[in-house]
């Protein structure tokens, strides 16, 4: 594919994945390609390949003379990061980074106690070495820094664990930990607590401490979940709208 070409099918895209996610189109919305064609002003194969990735979500099917319908949300391929971006620049933010957050309480903890018991001493220095980092760049305030490091850091407790289901997941929780930062869900400091927390999965794993890496864990993700229930709607009307301060005391994730 082209670099016009390829430009073209990611406009399409860029419009479309958002709305639907958003739900601006209702299940059972119907598109046509020749519809696409006119509005977008692009090719058949064009409007043809921005079509095939959304179906790749799951977000439509397409059938031949009925064109193309919008699925229910719990059709929906929700692992999907592209659609986890989506969701988390929608009105339905709050109730993404809710649900990711669960997911993350549920996976992260025993992940770092498989960690401890199975990573091999090579994978548990870098470890050490990531959250050095971590600290480092978090006391001088360079959250774009910061986060490459605590996506790897996170990304890696997956890998160490030796659960291919886990690290299937690493994709997931990169796109959480981005959207906190992407909309201003984090501080400009991470709190010293939750550094510590980092600081004590990374040595629990290095020392093969599999009970207390779980628990370090399971503070980090559990404050986070905290912080979303005491979240309470703005005005009393949209529940998912949060306010950029809402979760700024929490730290890292």
């Amino acid at each position: 594919m082209d670099t016009a070409h390829r430009t073209l099918h990611n406009r399409v895209l860029a419009a479309l994945g958002p709305a639907i996610a958003a739900g601006e189109y209702r299940p059972g919305h119907v598109f046509t390609l020749e519809r696409l064609e006119r509005d977008f002003g692009v090719s058949r194969t064009v409007a043809r390949e921005a079509v095939r990735v959304l179906e790749s979500m799951r977000l439509v099917v397409s059938r031949p003379r009925t064109g193309v319908r919008v699925t229910p949300a719990e059709d929906w391929s929700v692992y999907d990061p592209q659609l986890i971006r989506w969701r988390l620049a929608g009105p339905g933010r709050g109730a993404q980074l809710r649900s990711l957050t669960e997911l993350r309480a549920a996976v992260e903890p025993p992940a770092a106690a498989a960690a401890a018991r199975r990573a091999a001493p090579e994978h548990r220095a870098r470890l050490m070495e990531l959250n050095r980092s971590m600290a480092a760049t978090g006391a001088a305030g360079d959250l774009d820094a910061f986060l490459r490091l605590d996506v790897e850091f996170h990304r890696l407790i997956l890998e160490l664990s030796g659960n291919e289901m886990f690290r299937g997941l690493a994709g997931v929780v990169a796109e959480v930990l981005a959207g906190r930062t992407e909309y201003d869900l984090m501080p400009q400091h991470p709190r010293p607590e939750a550094l510590r927390l980092h600081a004590h999965v990374a040595s629990a794993v290095c020392d093969g401490l599999p009970d207390v890496a779980q628990a370090a864990m399971r503070a980090i993700v559990d404050e986070v979940v905290t912080a979303l229930e005491h979240v309470d709607p703005p005005g009393g009307t949209d529940p998912w709208h949060l306010p950029a301060t809402a979760l700024g005391t929490t730290g890292p994730g």
